[in-house]
C-alpha cells in the first residue's frame, strides 16, 4: 500500500521533483565521468613513469571526490528540505486522517528511493557517454595514439558512484525522518498561509551600503593593478578579502536600493505587474542575501577556474616545447662560496664520465657587471620586473654555436660590436621586443654594442622541469673574459638505442641531483633532468590541475544554479495565493507568466553579473601573470566557460521558469 502511495505521489508531483531529479542526475553524471577515466584501455599504452602520473592523478581525483560528495550531499539535503516544506500541508492531511509520523516517513523513504534510483540510472546513462569524451580528451592530453581508444564501462566507477550516493541517500532518509518528527500538526496545516513580513530598508542606508560595496571593488582593482606579478604580495590577499566583502555589501544594499529607485520612476513602477515583481524580488534578495552572496562567490570561482584552466594548459604546453631543447641536461649555479667554477670540473672531482652513447657540450653563463635594469629598464612596464638583477647573464657566441651544432641547427655569425638579445619570459620578452625594435645601442663594460637580431630570440640553453630564460645576451667571446661564471651547464644528445640510454641517464642524473653514492661534493649542488621526464612530469601536472579545476568548477556551478532554482520554487509555493489574487483582479495569464520570467531572470542574472565582474578582474591578472611564462589565449577558455554556463545555468533557469509556472497553475486549479 505504501509503495503505491509513494509511486502515485512521485507521478503526481513529477514537476515538483524536476529540479531534484535534474540535480541528482547531473551530480551522478559528473561524479561517474571523472571517476571512470582510468578504465580506458588506451592507458595501457602508457609507459611506467606516465602510469605513475596517471595513478597520482586518479588518487587526487579520489580525494577531491570525497570533498565533492560532501558538497553534493549538502545540496541534495537542501533540495530534499525544499520538497518536504512544500508538502507540509499534504503531510498534515495524512496526519489528520490518522496516519502516524512513522508511516509518513516510510512513504517519504520510498519516494526518495524511487527518485534516487531513477536519477542514478539517468545520471549513469548520460555519464557513460560523457565519460567517453572525457577519456578521449585525456588520451589527447597524454599524447596516446587514438587508435587504442575503446568504448568502456567502468564497473569500479559504477560501484564507487553507487556507494557514495547510497550514503548520501541514507543521510537524506535520516534527515527526512527527523524533520517529520519535528513538525507539529498546526504548522503542517497552516504552512501555505505563513507569509514573510516585509520591511523595506531606508533608501539612504541601502545606498550607502551599495556604494561602499562598489568602492571596495574599485579598491580591489587598484590593489591588483599596483601589485604587478608578485603572487606573494599582501595586496592580493587584501584584494581577495575586499572582493568577498563587496559581494555581501552589494547584495545587502541592492534589494532596498532597487525597489526605492523603481518606486521613484512611477511609469516603470506601475506598468503591468512591476510593482508586484519588484516586491517579490526585494523579498527574496532581502531574505537570502547571504546565500546569494555565497552563490556569487562560487560562480566567480567557477568562471575563473574554467576560463584560465585551458589557457594555463596552453602556456605550459608551449613552454614545454621550448624547455626541452636537449635529450638531457645538468646545471650548476655558482657563487663566491662554490669550490669549483664549472660543472665540468665538478664532474671530474665526482668521477662522472660519459659513455659513447651520448654526445656532450659544456656551456658557461657569465655575469656581466652591468645591471639588467640599466640595459632594459626604460622599456619595462613595471620596474620591479628588472630591478632584482644586479648583473646581466651572458653566453659566449662560441659556446652558443656549440649548442646549435649539438641539436643540429645552424650556427650564428656575430661581429665584435654586436650582441644578441634572448628571452622567453613573457614580461621581459615584451620589454626586450621594445628594446630590439628601438634600434638603440647598449653599453657593456664601457663599450658600445648594437643589437644584431631583429626579433627577440625565445632561446633556452638547457632542458629542465622548470626553466625560463629571463634575459640573456649572446656576446662576443672576448666580452666575457674576466667575468665570473654564474651558471654552468652540460647538454646531452643520445646516440643509438635512445630508450636504453634514457634509462641509464635518468638514474645517473637522479643520483647526481640527490648526491647519492659518490656523487657528492661539499658546497656544490647540481640538478639534472631528461627531456622525457620533463615532458611526462609537466603533462601529469597540468592534466591533473586542469581536471580537478574543471571538476570542482562544474560542481560549484551545479550547486549555485540548483540553490537558486530551489529558492525560486520555494517562493512559488509561498506566493501561490498572491498569483490567484492577481488573476481575480484581471491579470491575464501572459502578463503573469511574463512577471514570473522577469522575476526569475533577475534572480539568476544578478549573481552571475557580479561574479563576472570579479572574475574579469581576476582573469586579467592571472592571464597577465601566466603570460610572463609564455603567450596564451583566453578566448577558447572563455568560450568553453560560456558554453558550460549556458548548458547548466541556463538549463536550471529554464526548468525553474517552467516549474514556477506549473506550481502557480496547479494552485489556480485547486
Amino acid at each position: 500500500m505504501y509503495y503505491k502511495i509513494a509511486l502515485s505521489n512521485v507521478k503526481k508531483s513529477f514537476k515538483d521533483y524536476a529540479i531534484y531529479f535534474l540535480t541528482l542526475s547531473f551530480a551522478v553524471c559528473i561524479f561517474y565521468s571523472f571517476n571512470s577515466i582510468e578504465a580506458q584501455k588506451a592507458f595501457i599504452e602508457l609507459g611506467k613513469s606516465q602510469n605513475k602520473i596517471m595513478q597520482s592523478m586518479m588518487s587526487i581525483i579520489d580525494i577531491v571526490s570525497v570533498f565533492v560528495s560532501i558538497i553534493l550531499g549538502c545540496l541534495i539535503i537542501y533540495a530534499n528540505n525544499f520538497l518536504i516544506k512544500k508538502r507540509k500541508k499534504e503531510f498534515g492531511i495524512y496526519f489528520t486522517l490518522g496516519m502516524p509520523k512513522k508511516k509518513i516517513s516510510i512513504i517519504l523513504f520510498m519516494e526518495t528511493f524511487l527518485v534516487g534510483i531513477l536519477s542514478l540510472v539517468a545520471g549513469l546513462a548520460i555519464g557513460i557517454f560523457i565519460s567517453q569524451g572525457l577519456s578521449a580528451f585525456t588520451i589527447k592530453m597524454f599524447q596516446i595514439d587514438m587508435s587504442a581508444y575503446k568504448f568502456v564501462f567502468s564497473i569500479k566507477a559504477l560501484i564507487k558512484t553507487s556507494l557514495y550516493f547510497a550514503i548520501i541517500f541514507i543521510l537524506v532518509i535520516i534527515f527526512n525522518s527527523f524533520m517529520i518528527s519535528k513538525y507539529k500538526l498546526i504548522d503542517m496545516i497552516n504552512a501555505s498561509r505563513k507569509n514573510e513580513e516585509m520591511k523595506i530598508k531606508k533608501n539612504a542606508v541601502s545606498f550607502i551600503i551599495f556604494i561602499l560595496g562598489i568602492a571596495f571593488i574599485a579598491t580591489e582593482c587598484y590593489l591588483v593593478k599596483i601589485t604587478g606579478r608578485d603572487m606573494q604580495s599582501k595586496n592580493l590577499k587584501i584584494a581577495a578579502a575586499l572582493a568577498i566583502i563587496s559581494i555581501f555589501l552589494i547584495f545587502y544594499g541592492l534589494s532596498g536600493l532597487c525597489i526605492n529607485l523603481i518606486k521613484k520612476n512611477r511609469k516603470v513602477y506601475f506598468k503591468n505587474l512591476n510593482i508586484f515583481v519588484a516586491r517579490q524580488i526585494y523579498s527574496k534578495i532581502n531574505t537570502n542575501f547571504i546565500s546569494m552572496s555565497i552563490i556569487c562567490i562560487m560562480l566567480s570561482l567557477t568562471v575563473i577556474v574554467l576560463s584560465t584552466g585551458l589557457s594555463f594548459k596552453q602556456i605550459l604546453e608551449n613552454s614545454l616545447r621550448e624547455n626541452t631543447s636537449f635529450d638531457a641536461s645538468a646545471r650548476m649555479y655558482i657563487d663566491n662560496k662554490t669550490p669549483v667554477k664549472s660543472i665540468e670540473d665538478a664532474f671530474k672531482k665526482m668521477n662522472v664520465t660519459f659513455k659513447d652513447n651520448v654526445e656532450c657540450r659544456y656551456l658557461n653563463v657569465y655575469g656581466l657587471n652591468t645591471p639588467v635594469e640599466d640595459i632594459i629598464g626604460k622599456y619595462a612596464d613595471d620596474k620591479k620586473d628588472v630591478s632584482d638583477y644586479k648583473y646581466t647573464p651572458a653566453i659566449r657566441i662560441s659556446d652558443y654555436n656549440n649548442m646549435q651544432k649539438l641539436r643540429g641547427e645552424k650556427t650564428i655569425d656575430l661581429k665584435d660590436n654586436q650582441v644578441i638579445v634572448t628571452s622567453n619570459h613573457g614580461t621581459m620578452s615584451s620589454a626586450a621586443d621594445k628594446m630590439v625594435n628601438s634600434g638603440d645601442s647598449i653599453i657593456l663594460r664601457n663599450e658600445k654594442f648594437t643589437i644584431a637580431n631583429k626579433e627577440v630570440m625565445h632561446e633556452l640553453y638547457y632542458t629542465a622541469l622548470v626553466n625560463y630564460n629571463y634575459f640573456t645576451l649572446i656576446v662576443p667571446d672576448k666580452l666575457a673574459d674576466g667575468c665570473d661564471v654564474i651558471e654552468s651547464v652540460v647538454n646531452m644528445e643520445y646516440k643509438g638505442d635512445k630508450e636504453k640510454t634514457e634509462e641509464e641517464y635518468v638514474k645517473l642524473l637522479r643520483d647526481i641531483t640527490l648526491s647519492r653514492n659518490s656523487y657528492k661534493l661539499d658546497g656544490v649542488y647540481i640538478s639534472g633532468d631528461t627531456r622525457e621526464r620533463v615532458i611526462e612530469s609537466n603533462k601529469g601536472f597540468y592534466t591533473t590541475l586542469l581536471f580537478v579545476g574543471v571538476y570542482l568548477g562544474i560542481i560549484f556551478l551545479l550547486a549555485s544554479a540548483a540553490v537558486l532554482a530551489l529558492q525560486q520554487l520555494s517562493e512559488a509555493s509561498d506566493s501561490s495565493e498572491r498569483y490567484v489574487s492577481l488573476k481575480r483582479i484581471g491579470a491575464s495569464k501572459s502578463i503573469i507568466n511574463k512577471s514570473i520570467f522577469i522575476q526569475i531572470l533577475i534572480y539568476f542574472i544578478f549573481p552571475l553579473i557580479l561574479s563576472i565582474v570579479h572574475s574579469v578582474i581576476a582573469i586579467l591578472y592571472i592571464s597577465d601573470y601566466l603570460n610572463s611564462f609564455g603567450k596564451g589565449y583566453i578566448l577558447p577558455s572563455a568560450l568553453f566557460t560560456a558554453g558550460v554556463i549556458i548548458l547548466i545555468y541556463g538549463g536550471y533557469f529554464y526548468v525553474t521558469y517552467n516549474g514556477y509556472k506549473a506550481v502557480v497553475k496547479g494552485y489556480n486549479h485547486n
